[in-house]
């Protein structure tokens, strides 16, 4: 294995909370190296799932945060200019298929779609990726596998993967645990004990059905587990509520004051 994506291997197994058979589902999509779409909201454990799974499977992981000014060269490579003249270096899409990696684009909508066709090669029988720019054929490596998330709840539609891009890909749904388990991945992930991670995960559902009623997104595990870092440190929980929860999710007063309520009533 080339030492360029030992950088890229989990050498310590992140926390995972299985929900389902997502762990199961995920292991037989590997097998047979089927490229892999997980949806749900931000936060609710899409990112630490892949980790988990990359870390499970002993392969290296390369993640790409997708954003609007990303290009293709950015993912496939580009020429750079250096002493001796111009040298190619590959992006991260190249190493992954190189040398056997999971590349994860992480909220791939966010990208172009011109950006996006990039990877169409990849995702089907052919498992190549064209470098225009040098005219090199990669054929990726047995271990390559492309996973992608997106929320399918925030985008607007002219934000929305197309068609030949969704068919190329197996789906997993992801979205916020059940009460019980949620309190558990609050607790490990914080160290707040259990009633204090009981009352954030009370106010997380309150806020999630205020969602289209105000609110975009509720609140994520995520910031329940940063609210709860907070109060593990000493902070006071209706202050580390505000900061870590209230605050960061809305700036209209009227919605402020009913999360602002909704944790009064728990704490």
């Amino acid at each position: 294995m080339s030492n360029i994506v030992d950088q890229y291997r989990i050498t310590k197994e992140p926390y995972y909370r299985p929900v389902a058979d997502e762990v199961e589902l995920y292991e037989a999509a590997y097998s047979v190296r089927m490229p892999m779409m997980l949806k749900g909201p931000t936060g609710c454990g899409k990112t630490r799932f892949v980790e988990y799974m990359a870390h499970k499977l002993g392969k290296p992981l390369i993640t790409v945060a997708c954003n609007e000014d990303m290009t293709a060269s950015d993912l496939v490579g580009r020429f750079l200019l250096s002493a001796s003249g111009t040298e190619w270096q590959d992006g991260p899409l190249a190493i992954g298929a190189r040398h056997g990696a999971i590349v994860y684009l992480d909220e791939v909508v966010e990208a172009r779609q011109d950006t996006t066709v990039v990877i169409h090669p990849l995702t089907d029988n052919r498992r190549v990726l064209p470098l225009e720019k040098k005219g090199e054929l990669v054929h990726a490596h047995p271990d390559f596998q492309i996973v992608i998330s997106y929320n399918p709840g925030y985008q607007s539609l002219m934000k929305d993967l197309k068609q030949s891009t969704k068919q190329r890909f197996g789906g997993l749904d992801f979205t916020y645990p059940e009460h019980k388990i949620e309190t558990e991945i609050v607790m490990h992930e914080s160290g707040v004990a259990a009633d204090i991670a009981d009352k954030l995960v009370s106010i997380a559902e309150r806020s999630r059905n205020l969602k289209g009623h105000g609110l975009d997104e509720g609140l994520s595990t995520r910031m329940l587990i940063y609210a709860g870092s907070l109060i593990a440190k000493g902070v006071a929980p209706l202050a580390a509520c505000r900061v870590a929860l209230v605050r960061p999710i809305t700036d209209d007063p009227d919605m402020r004051d009913a999360l602002d309520a909704a944790v009064s009533t728990f704490f």
